[in-house]
C-alpha cells in the first residue's frame, strides 16, 4: 500500500511539472526566389542610341 501511496505521489508531482505543456514549434518557410525573366532587347542600350541619333538628325540640319 506504501508503494502504491508514493507513486502515486510521484506521478502528480511530475505532472505539475509539465502543467505548461508542450511548446509548439514554429517552422519558417523557405523563401521562395523568383526567376529573373531578362528581356531580349537591352534597354540599357536604347536610350543612349535614341539620344545619339536625335543629335545626329540636330548636327544635320543645321
Amino acid at each position: 500500500m506504501k508503494k502504491i501511496a508514493l507513486a502515486a505521489a510521484l506521478s502528480l508531482a511530475a505532472t505539475t511539472a509539465f502543467a505548461g505543456g508542450a511548446k509548439v514549434a514554429v517552422m519558417t518557410p523557405a523563401a521562395v526566389v523568383a526567376p529573373v525573366k531578362s528581356s531580349s532587347s537591352n534597354g540599357g542600350l536604347l536610350i543612349p542610341l535614341l539620344l545619339l541619333l536625335v543629335l545626329a538628325a540636330a548636327a544635320s540640319n543645321s
